[in-house]
């Protein structure tokens, strides 16, 4: 897997995001950049679009992912 296809207009990988996890350079190498398949932002925009995304989802909320999934498909 390489790097995720919606890197470019992410907010949490281009840092504007709000409450930002203490990890977030860690995160963005393990989500965004090598296995997109386990982000939650990922998930959601796959499903439904990128215009499902919501802001405030961090990569490793998949719960809240699923219930946006589940709310909007």
């Amino acid at each position: 897997m390489g790097e995720c296809e919606f890197i470019e207009f992410c907010p949490f990988f281009n840092d504007k995001l709000e409450n930002k996890p203490d990890k977030i350079e860690e995160m963005k190498e393990k989500y965004c950049k090598s296995n997109n398949l386990n982000c939650a932002r990922y998930m959601v925009a796959n499903a439904l679009g990128k215009e499902f995304m919501p802001l405030e989802l961090f990569p490793h909320e998949k719960q809240r992912a699923y219930l946006v999934i589940a709310e909007n498909g």
